[in-house]
């Protein structure tokens, strides 16, 4: 996690006694949810096939402090469910699936969410809940610009957006949605599910949120519209979800729809890549320019003196 994360996350209130059921907890942005949870003094559960921390934060402290729990939301029975998430006070659901199969767009995204919120319910305590869903810049791409079988991926999403609202006996004022375009951050790149580190990727948002872009993206459609849009970051999605877990304040909570609104909700400072990358390259241009004029001068004499040699 970044300096910047450490700097936004001291605004949150603290989580002390509350217990806090993370679905998908081992996960690339469920692991961060987890750790947010921690350090706000939370009790955390993770949930998760793996029942595990993942391997970027394996050996951290604060992975000491969770609960790690296997489970398969799709095949456990109730009774074997219900026994593993117990009676949380609030649940953010990081679970999710990507790819070209729709039974399992469908299941993973739906029915994986609609088994983990019913379990929460069946705990007793649920009050609040969040939950990782779709942009609706992207929702709004799925009838012309998108494959088929990305319908059974927006239908899951339905499914467990309901699920979410059904846990809190329909009252949507306890219930976050949040809902990035493209997530960005860590330190590899990947291509199943796609993902860019944190330095490209704040690069990338840095560049899209100038006016020139901004502008271009309100007046396009579809997938070209979603392209144009700042991608957001990870510990950016993870904070925002962790915010509604924790906020007791009896205030409604929001959806957050977009990098804007995430970033906002969340407190993230405005992405500095672009101009972090800028100054570096300055940085070695200017070490490059100063190394040359010693360096190249003492090639060109051991040159001549080569040469000179040479004729004699």
């Amino acid at each position: 996690m970044n300096l910047k994360t450490v700097f936004f996350l001291a605004g949150f209130s603290q989580g002390w006694s509350l217990s806090v059921t993370v679905f998908g907890g081992s996960g690339f942005c469920g692991s961060r949810v987890c750790k947010i949870l921690v350090d706000k003094g939370a009790t955390v559960s993770s949930i998760s096939k793996a029942g595990a921390p993942p391997k970027w934060f394996k050996d951290e402290e604060w992975t000491k402090q969770v609960e790690w729990k296997s489970a398969d939301l799709l095949s456990s029975s109730d009774e074997a469910l219900d026994a593993v998430v117990g009676t949380p006070d609030a649940v953010v659901s990081c679970v999710g699936a990507i790819g070209t199969d729709p039974s399992i767009l469908l299941k993973g995204n739906g029915d994986a969410n609609k088994a983990a919120f019913a379990s929460a319910v069946r705990g007793g305590k649920l009050q609040r809940v969040a939950y990782i869903s779709v942009a609706s810049e992207v929702d709004a791409c799925k009838e012309n610009w998108l494959p088929e079988f990305f319908k059974s991926y927006f239908e899951g999403k339905i499914i467990a957006e309901k699920a979410a609202i059904d846990s809190v006996g329909g009252d949507t004022s306890k219930v976050c949605f949040v809902k990035p375009t493209f997530i960005y951050g860590g330190d590899s790149f990947g291509i199943n599910p796609p993902r860019v580190n944190f330095e490209y990727g704040a690069g990338v948002e840095e560049l899209l949120f100038l006016p020139p872009f901004k502008i271009a993206a309100d007046l396009t459609p579809g997938l070209i519209k979603v392209a144009l849009r700042p991608p957001v970051c990870v510990d950016s999605v993870a904070a925002a979800c962790a915010k509604a877990a924790l906020d007791d304040s009896g205030a409604d909570l929001p959806t957050v729809d977009g990098t804007e609104a995430i970033n906002a909700y969340s407190g993230q400072p405005k992405s500095t890549g672009l101009t972090d990358a800028l100054t570096w390259s300055k940085e070695k241009l200017s070490e490059f320019y100063d190394w040359a004029k010693v360096e190249v001068p003492k090639a060109v004499d051991t040159a001549q003196q080569k040469i000179e040699e040479t004729k004699k």
